[in-house]
């Protein structure tokens, strides 16, 4: 049985959801599930989690997450994004400096109070924002704290006097639950100037980058050859203190008993036979499980 995470460069105009389809009707697996949602128009690094990697997932989730992306200033749309109605527009005439606009991204970095676009698949009483607009029902929006590691322009900012509006390009790391839309049109309130993100892609998630990862249509066409293409579980721990089981520790680790270890990190990666087999959390003068993986293999 397959065990390990595909990292997908998803495309254009497909759901995470449908990712997930296609795969499971490719490789004729059922348990597969992706981590980070990635709006259909969004497209980049997709995580998908196959077999016992899926018990990974809420952990993959609180992994930072990285983008490019652009953004242009001159009109703010309900979605914060081009595929919204267009609530404000202010033409610029003249543009906005490389170091205003720069200055003004610092100010989200670190730890803010972010609320999320109407149109999004945050919950409120059960039901989803991007419900509530569709039916036209204004509903008080959740604020959430996030953390901005960086918020960075880069190349030259273009602007074109005929239209009035100025593109601008940026790259982002933030954990999870960050709206790139929200910062977007959070930069264009802080400079006075209506904005709108016009395209994103994400480049890291869940410790994958896009050097690792593989189109979808890769996988498809060449099922057989999916061993080749998958990340192994033990990836994912790369950055763990990890350490190797004899055989008297494994049987204990089996039956999820607390152990004693020559370390003081807060967690480590236990392995036997060369693979990762459990995560266990410091506990004072013991460690106890926080993560079985693979029990008996």
């Amino acid at each position: 049985m397959l065990n390990g995470i595909i990292v997908i460069d998803k495309d254009k105009g497909m759901t995470s959801a449908d990712v997930v389809y296609h795969l499971r009707k490719a490789l004729h697996i059922k348990k597969i599930g992706h981590a980070g949602t990635l709006d259909p128009e969004v497209t980049g690094v997709l995580p998908i989690a196959i077999g016992q990697a899926t018990k990974l997932i809420e952990l993959m989730h609180t992994r930072p997450k990285a983008y490019t992306g652009s953004g242009l200033f001159g009109y703010a749309t309900d979605s914060y994004d081009t595929d919204g109605k267009t609530l404000k527009e202010n033409k610029l005439d003249h543009p906005f400096t490389k170091d205003e606009i720069q200055s003004a991204m610092h100010t989200f970095e670190g730890k803010i109070v972010q609320v999320p676009p109407i149109y999004s698949a945050v919950k409120v009483n059960g039901k989803r924002l991007y419900e509530y607009a569709r039916e036209g029902i204004e509903v008080e929006r959740p604020k959430r704290e996030v953390e901005v590691r960086k918020y960075e322009l880069i190349n030259e900012p273009k602007f074109d006097p005929q239209t009035g509006y100025q593109k601008f390009d940026f790259d982002i790391e933030c954990s999870k639950g960050t709206y790139v839309r929200s910062l977007v049109n959070d930069l264009g309130e802080k400079l006075n100037q209506p904005a709108v993100m016009t395209y994103l892609r994400r480049t890291a998630s869940s410790g994958f980058d896009l050097s690792q990862a593989v189109k979808l249509s890769e996988v498809e066409n060449n099922p057989g050859e999916v061993e080749k293409l998958i990340q192994p579980i033990d990836a994912f721990f790369k950055d763990y203190e990890t350490i190797d089981l004899n055989q008297g520790q494994w049987l204990k680790v089996q039956n999820g008993a607390t152990i004693s270890l020559k370390t003081h990190a807060k967690k480590v990666a236990l392995r036997y036979n060369n693979r990762v087999k459990a995560i266990y959390r410091n506990a004072g003068n013991y460690y106890r499980p926080e993560l079985m993986l693979l029990k008996n293999e």
